[in-house]
Protein backbone atom coordinates (compact mmCIF):
# COMPACT_ATOMS: atom_id res chain seq x y z
CA UNK A 1 0.00 0.00 0.00
CA UNK A 2 1.21 3.22 -1.09
CA UNK A 3 1.75 6.34 1.47
CA UNK A 4 -1.58 7.58 0.96
CA UNK A 5 -3.75 9.75 3.49
CA UNK A 6 -7.54 11.08 3.74
CA UNK A 7 -7.86 14.15 5.73
CA UNK A 8 -11.10 15.27 6.61
CA UNK A 9 -12.02 18.28 8.43
CA UNK A 10 -15.10 19.31 9.99
CA UNK A 11 -17.70 22.40 10.12
CA UNK A 12 -16.18 23.55 13.43
CA UNK A 13 -12.98 23.27 12.24
CA UNK A 14 -13.23 24.95 8.96
CA UNK A 15 -15.48 27.71 9.81
CA UNK A 16 -15.33 30.46 12.44
CA UNK A 17 -17.41 31.63 15.23
CA UNK A 18 -19.35 33.86 13.18
CA UNK A 19 -20.18 30.92 10.19
CA UNK A 20 -17.84 32.58 7.72
CA UNK A 21 -14.96 30.39 6.35
CA UNK A 22 -11.75 30.18 9.08
CA UNK A 23 -9.28 30.76 6.59
CA UNK A 24 -5.90 30.51 8.63
CA UNK A 25 -7.10 27.09 9.22
CA UNK A 26 -7.33 26.29 5.63
CA UNK A 27 -3.78 27.65 5.34
CA UNK A 28 -2.41 25.91 7.68
CA UNK A 29 -3.72 22.53 6.09
CA UNK A 30 -2.74 23.43 2.83
CA UNK A 31 0.44 24.42 3.72
CA UNK A 32 0.78 20.82 5.76
CA UNK A 33 -0.58 19.03 2.93
CA UNK A 34 2.37 20.16 0.27
CA UNK A 35 4.71 19.15 2.28
CA UNK A 36 3.63 15.56 3.12
CA UNK A 37 2.98 15.41 -1.33
CA UNK A 38 6.55 16.62 -1.10
CA UNK A 39 7.80 13.83 1.36
CA UNK A 40 5.63 10.96 -1.42
CA UNK A 41 2.22 11.16 0.13
CA UNK A 42 -1.07 10.97 -1.92
CA UNK A 43 -3.25 13.64 0.09
CA UNK A 44 -7.13 14.02 -0.30
CA UNK A 45 -9.07 16.59 1.36
CA UNK A 46 -12.75 15.73 2.46
CA UNK A 47 -14.23 18.90 3.26
CA UNK A 48 -17.22 20.58 5.31
CA UNK A 49 -19.03 23.33 6.61
CA UNK A 50 -21.08 24.36 2.77
CA UNK A 51 -24.20 25.15 4.36
CA UNK A 52 -23.27 26.57 7.35
CA UNK A 53 -21.27 29.45 5.47
CA UNK A 54 -24.04 29.75 3.10
CA UNK A 55 -26.28 30.37 5.72
CA UNK A 56 -23.69 33.05 6.97
CA UNK A 57 -23.94 34.53 3.57
CA UNK A 58 -27.54 34.64 3.24
CA UNK A 59 -29.66 33.81 6.76
CA UNK A 60 -29.55 37.40 7.79
CA UNK A 61 -28.27 36.48 11.16
CA UNK A 62 -31.55 34.35 11.54
CA UNK A 63 -31.52 30.86 13.57
CA UNK A 64 -30.27 28.27 11.25
CA UNK A 65 -32.88 26.50 9.44
CA UNK A 66 -33.87 22.58 10.16
CA UNK A 67 -35.70 21.47 7.27
CA UNK A 68 -34.03 19.62 4.13
CA UNK A 69 -34.82 21.65 1.40
CA UNK A 70 -34.14 24.61 2.76
CA UNK A 71 -30.36 23.72 4.18
CA UNK A 72 -30.20 21.44 0.69
CA UNK A 73 -30.84 25.09 -1.47
CA UNK A 74 -28.15 26.98 1.63
CA UNK A 75 -25.78 24.58 0.77
CA UNK A 76 -26.00 25.36 -2.97
CA UNK A 77 -24.67 29.25 -1.73
CA UNK A 78 -22.10 27.93 0.35
CA UNK A 79 -20.02 25.46 -1.62
CA UNK A 80 -18.67 27.90 -3.65
CA UNK A 81 -17.45 30.20 -0.90
CA UNK A 82 -16.18 27.25 1.00
CA UNK A 83 -13.90 26.05 -2.71
CA UNK A 84 -13.13 29.74 -3.95
CA UNK A 85 -11.30 29.81 0.22
CA UNK A 86 -9.92 26.64 -0.43
CA UNK A 87 -8.66 27.57 -3.88
CA UNK A 88 -6.90 30.62 -2.25
CA UNK A 89 -5.31 28.56 0.23
CA UNK A 90 -3.92 26.59 -2.15
CA UNK A 91 -2.87 28.85 -4.54
CA UNK A 92 -0.49 30.39 -1.38
CA UNK A 93 1.54 27.70 -1.86
CA UNK A 94 1.45 27.03 -5.89
CA UNK A 95 -0.89 24.41 -5.47
CA UNK A 96 -4.19 23.34 -8.16
CA UNK A 97 -6.91 22.36 -6.11
CA UNK A 98 -10.27 20.38 -8.16
CA UNK A 99 -13.58 20.24 -6.53
CA UNK A 100 -15.25 16.53 -6.30
CA UNK A 101 -18.86 16.21 -5.13
CA UNK A 102 -20.08 13.00 -4.01
CA UNK A 103 -23.55 11.49 -2.98
CA UNK A 104 -24.46 8.25 -1.33
CA UNK A 105 -25.23 6.34 -4.57
CA UNK A 106 -22.05 7.19 -6.31
CA UNK A 107 -20.83 4.43 -3.19
CA UNK A 108 -23.63 2.07 -3.41
CA UNK A 109 -23.81 1.86 -7.39
CA UNK A 110 -20.64 -0.08 -8.51
CA UNK A 111 -20.15 1.59 -11.65
CA UNK A 112 -20.54 4.91 -10.13
CA UNK A 113 -18.12 3.57 -7.64
CA UNK A 114 -15.43 2.60 -9.99
CA UNK A 115 -15.66 6.27 -12.34
CA UNK A 116 -15.18 8.12 -8.49
CA UNK A 117 -12.04 6.19 -8.74
CA UNK A 118 -11.03 7.17 -11.57
CA UNK A 119 -11.59 10.73 -11.44
CA UNK A 120 -9.85 10.72 -7.81
CA UNK A 121 -6.59 9.16 -9.51
CA UNK A 122 -7.01 11.07 -12.54
CA UNK A 123 -6.46 14.75 -10.65
CA UNK A 124 -3.77 12.80 -8.87
CA UNK A 125 -1.90 12.09 -11.80
CA UNK A 126 -2.78 15.77 -13.04
CA UNK A 127 -0.66 17.23 -9.73
CA UNK A 128 -4.11 18.62 -8.52
CA UNK A 129 -5.45 18.15 -4.92
CA UNK A 130 -8.94 16.94 -4.39
CA UNK A 131 -11.06 18.59 -2.21
CA UNK A 132 -14.53 16.19 -1.90
CA UNK A 133 -17.69 17.59 -0.10
CA UNK A 134 -20.97 15.55 -0.01
CA UNK A 135 -23.34 16.96 -2.94
CA UNK A 136 -25.33 17.92 -0.70
CA UNK A 137 -27.69 19.85 -2.79
CA UNK A 138 -28.99 16.29 -4.09
CA UNK A 139 -28.06 13.65 -1.69
CA UNK A 140 -31.09 12.13 -0.12
CA UNK A 141 -31.74 13.41 3.95
CA UNK A 142 -31.97 9.93 4.84
CA UNK A 143 -28.32 8.18 3.77
CA UNK A 144 -26.60 11.70 4.32
CA UNK A 145 -22.96 10.98 5.45
CA UNK A 146 -22.96 12.78 8.62
CA UNK A 147 -20.89 15.19 8.69
CA UNK A 148 -18.26 13.74 5.56
CA UNK A 149 -16.95 11.58 8.90
CA UNK A 150 -18.49 8.01 6.81
CA UNK A 151 -17.60 10.35 3.51
CA UNK A 152 -14.21 10.23 4.52
CA UNK A 153 -13.77 6.30 5.88
CA UNK A 154 -15.76 5.56 2.27
CA UNK A 155 -13.73 7.87 -0.13
CA UNK A 156 -10.18 6.39 1.83
CA UNK A 157 -11.26 2.83 1.20
CA UNK A 158 -12.12 3.67 -2.66
CA UNK A 159 -8.62 4.82 -3.34
CA UNK A 160 -7.11 2.60 -1.07
CA UNK A 161 -5.24 4.85 1.37
CA UNK A 162 -3.24 3.58 3.84
CA UNK A 163 -4.09 6.25 6.48
CA UNK A 164 -7.29 8.13 7.08
CA UNK A 165 -6.91 11.64 9.60
CA UNK A 166 -10.05 13.37 10.95
CA UNK A 167 -9.03 16.51 12.24
CA UNK A 168 -11.67 18.17 14.59
CA UNK A 169 -12.05 21.05 17.71
CA UNK A 170 -10.65 18.20 20.44
CA UNK A 171 -6.79 16.79 21.07
CA UNK A 172 -8.46 13.26 19.90
CA UNK A 173 -10.98 10.69 21.79
CA UNK A 174 -11.15 11.38 25.59
CA UNK A 175 -12.33 9.34 28.38
CA UNK A 176 -14.86 11.26 29.40
CA UNK A 177 -16.91 14.77 27.80
CA UNK A 178 -14.15 17.89 28.89
CA UNK A 179 -17.26 20.16 29.11
CA UNK A 180 -18.71 17.78 32.23
CA UNK A 181 -15.65 16.07 33.50
CA UNK A 182 -12.15 18.39 33.73
CA UNK A 183 -10.28 15.16 34.79
CA UNK A 184 -10.52 13.43 31.38
CA UNK A 185 -7.39 12.21 29.30
CA UNK A 186 -6.45 11.46 25.87
CA UNK A 187 -6.57 7.86 24.54
CA UNK A 188 -4.02 8.02 22.58
CA UNK A 189 -4.39 4.37 21.11
CA UNK A 190 -7.08 1.99 20.30
CA UNK A 191 -6.75 -1.73 19.11
CA UNK A 192 -10.53 -2.37 18.51
CA UNK A 193 -13.68 -0.14 19.08
CA UNK A 194 -16.17 -1.83 21.85
CA UNK A 195 -19.24 -0.83 23.24
CA UNK A 196 -17.51 0.62 25.94
CA UNK A 197 -15.47 2.97 23.63
CA UNK A 198 -18.89 4.15 21.93
CA UNK A 199 -20.20 5.14 25.40
CA UNK A 200 -17.26 7.09 26.26
CA UNK A 201 -17.75 8.99 22.27
CA UNK A 202 -20.88 10.44 23.14
CA UNK A 203 -22.68 13.05 20.87
CA UNK A 204 -21.89 15.66 18.97
CA UNK A 205 -20.56 18.80 21.07
CA UNK A 206 -20.77 21.04 18.23
CA UNK A 207 -23.79 23.26 17.26
CA UNK A 208 -22.84 23.62 13.80
CA UNK A 209 -21.56 20.07 12.81
CA UNK A 210 -23.73 17.17 12.20
CA UNK A 211 -21.21 14.36 12.77
CA UNK A 212 -19.62 14.55 16.77
CA UNK A 213 -17.06 11.83 18.65
CA UNK A 214 -20.07 8.86 17.68
CA UNK A 215 -19.78 9.28 14.17
CA UNK A 216 -15.62 9.58 13.93
CA UNK A 217 -15.80 6.51 15.68
CA UNK A 218 -18.04 4.93 13.18
CA UNK A 219 -15.68 6.08 10.30
CA UNK A 220 -12.87 4.34 12.06
CA UNK A 221 -14.43 1.29 12.56
CA UNK A 222 -14.83 1.31 8.69
CA UNK A 223 -11.57 2.15 8.11
CA UNK A 224 -9.52 -0.27 10.32
CA UNK A 225 -12.18 -3.00 9.40
CA UNK A 226 -10.35 -2.11 5.56
CA UNK A 227 -6.68 -1.71 7.26
CA UNK A 228 -6.32 1.45 7.22
CA UNK A 229 -4.78 3.31 10.25
CA UNK A 230 -6.97 6.29 11.85
CA UNK A 231 -6.13 9.14 13.58
CA UNK A 232 -8.73 11.95 15.01
CA UNK A 233 -6.44 14.52 15.87
CA UNK A 234 -6.69 19.05 16.78
CA UNK A 235 -7.47 20.60 13.28
CA UNK A 236 -6.25 23.74 14.60
CA UNK A 237 -2.41 22.67 15.31
CA UNK A 238 0.92 23.31 13.86
CA UNK A 239 1.36 21.27 11.07
CA UNK A 240 -1.77 18.47 12.12
CA UNK A 241 -0.94 16.09 9.60
CA UNK A 242 2.73 15.67 9.41
CA UNK A 243 2.33 15.02 13.43
CA UNK A 244 -0.81 12.58 12.86
CA UNK A 245 1.26 10.71 10.50
CA UNK A 246 4.69 10.27 12.75
CA UNK A 247 4.44 6.35 14.18
CA UNK A 248 5.06 7.44 17.55
CA UNK A 249 1.95 8.40 19.94
CA UNK A 250 0.94 11.39 22.10
CA UNK A 251 -0.37 12.91 19.34
CA UNK A 252 -4.54 12.64 18.53
CA UNK A 253 -5.91 9.36 19.22
CA UNK A 254 -4.72 6.32 16.74
CA UNK A 255 -7.21 3.11 15.78
CA UNK A 256 -5.12 0.86 14.64
CA UNK A 257 -6.13 -1.37 11.57
CA UNK A 258 -7.32 -5.18 12.40
CA UNK A 259 -5.13 -7.92 11.35
CA UNK A 260 -7.60 -9.08 8.77
CA UNK A 261 -8.23 -6.84 7.04
CA UNK A 262 -11.47 -6.81 4.32
CA UNK A 263 -10.99 -6.55 0.51
CA UNK A 264 -12.21 -3.39 -0.88
CA UNK A 265 -15.03 -4.97 -2.57
CA UNK A 266 -16.15 -6.57 0.70
CA UNK A 267 -15.60 -3.15 1.88
CA UNK A 268 -17.91 -1.93 -0.49
CA UNK A 269 -20.59 -4.69 0.57
CA UNK A 270 -20.02 -3.82 4.54
CA UNK A 271 -20.30 -0.01 4.65
CA UNK A 272 -21.22 1.56 1.38
CA UNK A 273 -23.84 -0.14 -0.12
CA UNK A 274 -27.31 0.49 1.15
CA UNK A 275 -29.42 -2.87 3.03
CA UNK A 276 -32.42 -3.20 1.40
CA UNK A 277 -33.89 -5.54 3.38
CA UNK A 278 -33.35 -8.01 6.32
CA UNK A 279 -32.85 -12.14 6.08
CA UNK A 280 -33.26 -13.92 9.35
CA UNK A 281 -31.95 -17.03 9.80
CA UNK A 282 -31.45 -19.94 12.35
CA UNK A 283 -28.78 -21.52 14.20
CA UNK A 284 -27.54 -24.10 12.06
CA UNK A 285 -26.80 -21.22 9.17
CA UNK A 286 -25.44 -18.81 11.82
CA UNK A 287 -22.86 -21.88 12.68
CA UNK A 288 -22.29 -22.36 9.14
CA UNK A 289 -21.46 -18.52 8.37
CA UNK A 290 -19.26 -17.89 11.10
CA UNK A 291 -17.94 -21.62 12.26
CA UNK A 292 -17.09 -22.91 8.09
CA UNK A 293 -17.14 -19.68 5.97
CA UNK A 294 -20.11 -21.39 3.99
CA UNK A 295 -22.69 -19.34 2.36
CA UNK A 296 -25.78 -18.69 2.87
CA UNK A 297 -28.30 -21.75 1.85
CA UNK A 298 -31.89 -20.86 1.40
CA UNK A 299 -33.27 -23.91 4.00
CA UNK A 300 -31.16 -21.65 6.68
CA UNK A 301 -33.43 -18.41 6.02
CA UNK A 302 -36.59 -18.64 8.10
CA UNK A 303 -38.32 -15.32 6.45
CA UNK A 304 -37.36 -11.99 5.52
CA UNK A 305 -38.53 -8.58 5.48
CA UNK A 306 -37.85 -5.37 2.98
CA UNK A 307 -38.74 -5.08 -0.84
CA UNK A 308 -35.28 -6.19 -2.03
CA UNK A 309 -34.50 -7.87 -5.61
CA UNK A 310 -31.84 -10.06 -6.62
CA UNK A 311 -28.47 -8.07 -6.31
CA UNK A 312 -29.57 -6.20 -3.42
CA UNK A 313 -27.72 -5.28 -0.09
CA UNK A 314 -28.95 -7.04 2.59
CA UNK A 315 -28.51 -7.29 6.49
CA UNK A 316 -28.50 -10.82 8.09
CA UNK A 317 -29.60 -11.35 11.71
CA UNK A 318 -29.24 -14.51 13.72
CA UNK A 319 -31.95 -16.03 15.91
CA UNK A 320 -31.63 -13.19 18.91
CA UNK A 321 -32.66 -10.64 16.08
CA UNK A 322 -28.86 -9.55 16.01
CA UNK A 323 -27.35 -8.24 12.64
CA UNK A 324 -24.34 -11.63 12.31
CA UNK A 325 -23.33 -10.41 8.54
CA UNK A 326 -24.55 -8.42 5.37
CA UNK A 327 -24.55 -9.23 1.71
CA UNK A 328 -26.03 -9.45 -1.76
CA UNK A 329 -29.00 -11.76 -2.51
CA UNK A 330 -29.06 -13.90 -5.12
CA UNK A 331 -33.04 -13.85 -5.23
CA UNK A 332 -35.89 -11.16 -4.49
CA UNK A 333 -37.83 -11.28 -1.00
CA UNK A 334 -40.83 -12.39 -3.53
CA UNK A 335 -39.52 -15.80 -4.79
CA UNK A 336 -36.91 -16.38 -2.05
CA UNK A 337 -37.87 -19.72 -1.49
CA UNK A 338 -37.99 -20.87 -4.81
CA UNK A 339 -34.48 -21.11 -7.35
CA UNK A 340 -31.11 -21.66 -6.62
CA UNK A 341 -29.62 -23.04 -2.98
CA UNK A 342 -27.74 -20.33 -2.43
CA UNK A 343 -29.24 -17.11 -1.03
CA UNK A 344 -25.96 -15.07 -0.40
CA UNK A 345 -22.89 -16.42 -1.89
CA UNK A 346 -19.97 -16.38 0.69
CA UNK A 347 -17.88 -14.14 -1.85
CA UNK A 348 -20.87 -11.48 -1.26
CA UNK A 349 -21.31 -11.59 2.17
CA UNK A 350 -19.28 -10.23 5.05
CA UNK A 351 -19.35 -11.37 8.36
CA UNK A 352 -19.58 -8.00 10.93
CA UNK A 353 -19.38 -9.41 14.51
CA UNK A 354 -15.93 -10.36 14.34
CA UNK A 355 -13.79 -7.67 15.97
Amino acid sequence: MTMSVVVKLGTSSVTDSTGGVDYDVLVNIAADVVQLKQQGWTVIVVTSGAITAGWTEVGGGMDRPTDAATLQAVSAVGQPLLMHAWRNAFAEVGTAVGQVLLAPLDFSHRGQYLHARGTLESLHALGVVAIVNENDAVADEEIRFGDNDRLAALVANLVGASHLVLLTDTDGLLTADPRFDPSATLIEEVSAIDTDLVEVAGTSGSAVGSGGMASKLAAARMATWSGITTVIAPARARTPLQKALREKTGFGTTFHPRAERLSARKSWIAFAVASRGVVFINEGALAALENDGRSLLRVGVTSVEGDFVDGDAVDIKGPEGQIVAKGLVRAGAEGWRDGDDVMVHRDDLVLLRRA
